[in-house]
């Protein structure tokens, strides 16, 4: 949730040019993440949340690119970089090792 909200504030000074385009795309992006952990967990399987875990970190990825290519286009700044980056890496850490626990636990 962290790092959806850090995306809301981040992308309000990109420019109104990619209203529809990088903004809408990073702003969907981030809140999938967590948005497809809720949805896994009320699935009421641990195959099921492992999958959802899975889309979750395919999110993450693309909101990793989406930010490597706003700071190509010179809309990310610096600044903003800097709190974004920990909070991507420390979403795909928690996300990896929750998937490893579960897998493990399901003995896959």
């Amino acid at each position: 949730m962290s790092l959806a909200e850090a995306v809301y504030h981040v992308t309000e000074s990109f420019p109104k040019s990619e209203m529809f385009g990088l903004i809408s795309q990073m702003r969907r992006a981030a809140v999938s993440v967590p948005s497809n952990i809720a949805e896994g967990k009320e699935r009421g399987s641990d195959r099921e949340f492992l999958r959802f875990l899975s889309i979750s970190m395919g999110s993450l990825a693309e909101l990793e690119t989406q930010l490597i290519l706003s700071q190509r286009l010179g809309y990310l700044r610096d600044a903003d970089k800097q709190v974004l980056a920990p909070l991507l890496d420390e979403t795909g850490k928690m996300l990896r090792s929750f998937k490893k626990r579960l897998e493990q636990k399901q003995g896959i």
